[in-house]
């Protein structure tokens, strides 16, 4: 049965209603009438609970700040998933009303999705359809990464089928276009579409169908981003460029390497106390009295 648009309550929830519709799942505006915290609530369409079961079993695992925090999956008297509802826009809500973005504020955001996403990987997980529709950001840049519907890693491994591609046309890296199952650098390509995007208001491949783009992504190079906004930095030009490299080989072995050529912080070296650096240059001092005296001593032993 499909989620009825009309819902009104799910076990102790009070649906306020329709956040957003996909190809797979509803996902509801709830409140607890007990406590009054507001939720999501994710309904699955016919056909999809496989996929449902999985992105549940995958999300329940994952607990980072920048990837939404699964509550719970029971006491609605269905298959269900409630969420923690994500604070904020979309970045495609952000971008349909902005445009583009200043290269700060979009590295801003990159840089966050890229700890998001390196945390995701280290345990093992693909996104594998990353997005604006599928990022939520707040007033402050802080990101949270939604829908891992055909997400993939570890024990939740689910075959594609054969030589189809599992994602959306704009973002999908060239391998996955080819039908492979895809790995972290290819949610590294996704992200260096979405930030080819939010500084230049287009994606770098473009056609008249779904087949054209990913034909394009396949056959052809992305206009460079400067061509397009003279503003942004050539140094991240380069990054972006790298990212989106159709050979995976040749994009970024990590996204803490890509976060790296965006200019994310280092860890500063420790800087020494006052007195650590007296002693140090005590001992620097004693060094060419100690070899003089040690040739002395030679000297005298001959």
């Amino acid at each position: 049965m499909s989620p009825s648009l009309e819902l009104e309550r799910l076990g102790p929830y009070r649906i306020e209603g329709v956040a957003a519709q996909g190809g797979m799942a509803t996902i509801f505006r709830a409140v607890h009438e007990q406590t009054g915290r507001a939720v999501a609530i994710k309904l699955p369409l016919p056909g999809a609970e496989r996929h449902f079961r999985r992105e549940f079993e995958i999300l329940r695992r994952l607990n980072h700040p920048g990837v939404v925090r699964v509550l719970d999956g029971t006491g609605c008297g269905r298959l269900a998933m409630v969420m923690e509802w994500a604070e904020g826009r979309s970045l495609r809500q952000i971008l349909s009303t902005t445009g583009t973005l200043a290269p700060e504020a979009a590295v801003r955001i990159a840089l966050a999705l890229s700890d998001a996403l390196a945390y995701v990987h280290s345990r093992g997980v693909v996104h594998r359809d990353l997005k604006p529709e599928n990022i939520v950001v707040d007033d402050r840049d802080r990101v949270k990464i939604l829908d891992f519907g055909v997400a993939t890693g570890g024990a939740f491994f689910m075959s594609d089928p054969p030589h189809q591609a599992t994602g959306t046309p704009d973002y999908i890296s060239p391998e996955q276009v080819l039908g492979k199952r895809g790995d972290a650098r290819s949610d590294i390509y996704a992200l260096g579409v979405i930030l080819y995007e939010m500084l230049t208001g287009t994606v770098p491949f473009t056609g008249a169908n779904a087949l054209a783009v990913m034909n394009d992504r396949l056959r052809n190079d992305p206009t460079p981003p400067r061509d397009l906004n003279p503003t942004i930095p050539v140094e991240l030009e380069k990054a972006i460029c790298r990212a989106l490299e159709r050979d995976p080989k040749r994009r970024y072995a990590s996204t803490r390497d890509f976060a790296c050529a965006l200019g994310a912080p280092r860890r500063p070296r420790p800087v020494a106390s006052r007195s650590q650096r007296v002693l140090s240059y005590v001992a620097l001092g004693m060094i060419p009295g100690s070899i003089f005296a040690l040739l002395l001593y030679a000297a005298s032993h001959q």
